[in-house]
């Protein structure tokens, strides 16, 4: 199921951050962000989990949604993907408010989950068939896609195995994969690389900015870890429900009055992390 205006996502021009108030992003000359999240905040019970969050997340471009656990990352993509109703504030994929039309936006939305939820007794293949026949593919179609979607992550090899056989990374990968059969046009994930070892995490995050770079996807990506960022990216620092800080990474920085990502993180927040490897963490739901 081809999305609309795929090709001209690799025409996206460069990131304009809103300004004032946190009002809506937008890149000059394209017809509107990727993903925009709009004066958007969400409570359970007394506790406001999101506090008027705003960014916008280009075509094509990689934003990385940094924060610790608690911060609200996994509040916000739950208002995404349309788990949690979108109350207050306004959340548009390709220009479609999740609310009001939820099936055109989910159909531009590729998405990979903190937790794991691959059927473990399905082979790999079955896995993606599965999602593919939920997003209304044909099986001739599902299955050149699976065959192209492994192709991408380097798994072809694994089609017919169950996917309780997979190494962690391999199960994140498949994962990665099957968020991609419907070729969508904004990928979110998050905390893709929890659990993972050094290795499998860097494959991870080499293999979505590649596919991005590649398909002209727009990437949100949520992670405690400052070395999953990279210079060029978008960095949205979220913290107890709201957004400190946004741009590219050197504005970031700036906006921290620092020299580096992991001083102008504590400087915004005033906490001690997060970090790298053994990086330090708050606990509490993200």
């Amino acid at each position: 199921m081809d999305g609309p205006g795929i090709p001209a996502l690799k025409h996206a021009r460069a990131f304009a951050p809103g300004a004032g108030s946190g009002a809506e992003a937008a890149f000059a000359g394209a017809p509107g962000p990727a993903l925009t999240i709009e004066d958007v905040s969400h409570a359970y019970g007394a506790r406001r989990a999101l506090d008027g969050v705003s960014f916008a997340v280009p075509a094509g471009g990689f934003a990385a949604l940094l924060g610790l656990n608690g911060a609200g990352k996994t509040t916000l993509m739950s208002l995404i993907t349309r788990l949690f109703d979108t109350r207050h504030g306004r959340i548009r994929v390709q220009g479609c408010d999740v609310a009001r039309r939820p099936s055109a936006a989910l159909a531009e939305l590729g998405v990979v989950f903190q937790a794991r939820t691959l059927d473990l007794d399905l082979s790999v293949r079955d896995n993606l068939l599965y999602h593919a026949a939920l997003h209304g593919m044909g099986r001739a179609a599902a299955r050149g896609r699976v065959a192209a979607v492994l192709r991408d992550v380097g798994l072809s090899e694994r089609a017919r195995d169950k996917a309780r056989n997979l190494s962690g990374g391999q199960m994140r990968r498949i994962e990665i994969a099957r968020a991609l059969m419907h070729e969508p046009s904004v990928l979110v994930l998050d905390e893709p690389t929890v659990g993972l070892d050094v290795a499998s995490k860097a494959a991870i995050v080499a293999e979505v900015r590649s596919l991005s770079r590649a398909r002209g996807v727009a990437v949100l990506w949520a992670t405690h870890l400052l070395d999953e960022v990279e210079p060029g990216d978008q960095v949205i620092v979220l913290h107890a429900g709201r957004v400190l800080a946004q741009g590219e990474l050197a504005e970031v920085i700036a906006a921290g009055r620092a020299t580096d990502l992991r001083s102008a993180f504590q400087a915004l927040t005033g906490a001690t992390g997060p970090g790298g490897e053994g990086g330090g963490e708050v606990g509490g739901a993200a």
